[in-house]
């Protein structure tokens, strides 16, 4: 007997990738969980392993309203891992949503974003350990 997969999803509720994800995780009869950053934040244990998993440039979303609402000198701020986990905690919106933990990581995967193709493949192999 398997153990369930279990997935994390952290996002804000009122974007609409993560309302695609999530949809598409109940579509597929995938169990999950939901983290809300806007109601219980960062948390500070999980963010040095997603930077690990796919690298703070990837975590970090310069492309979003946040990161361009900011300051010149807060962005420019930005230089490394530290400086980037201190704004992702102090600004949750400024992380590319969702940060996804697949398997229950820091063991599985961790994802950044939704692509339904990447998930479908991920949703198959998780499917098959």
């Amino acid at each position: 007997m398997s153990t369930p997969t279990t997935i994390i999803l952290y996002g804000i509720p009122n974007c609409d990738t993560v309302k695609k994800a999530r949809a598409w995780l109940t579509e597929h009869g995938l169990a999950y969980q939901f983290h809300d950053f806007k109601k219980q934040g960062v948390p500070a244990e999980r963010l040095p392993s997603w930077m690990a998993a796919v690298g703070w440039d990837r975590l970090l979303n310069r492309q979003g309203t946040s990161w361009r609402r900011l300051d010149a000198a807060v962005q420019a701020g930005v230089q490394d891992a530290a400086s980037a986990a201190a704004l992702m905690r102090e600004h949750p919106s400024v992380i590319k949503r969702p940060v996804v933990e697949w398997q229950g990581a820091p063991t599985g995967r961790v994802t950044v974003g939704f692509k339904a193709d990447a998930w479908n493949e991920l949703a198959t192999a998780d499917s098959k350990a």
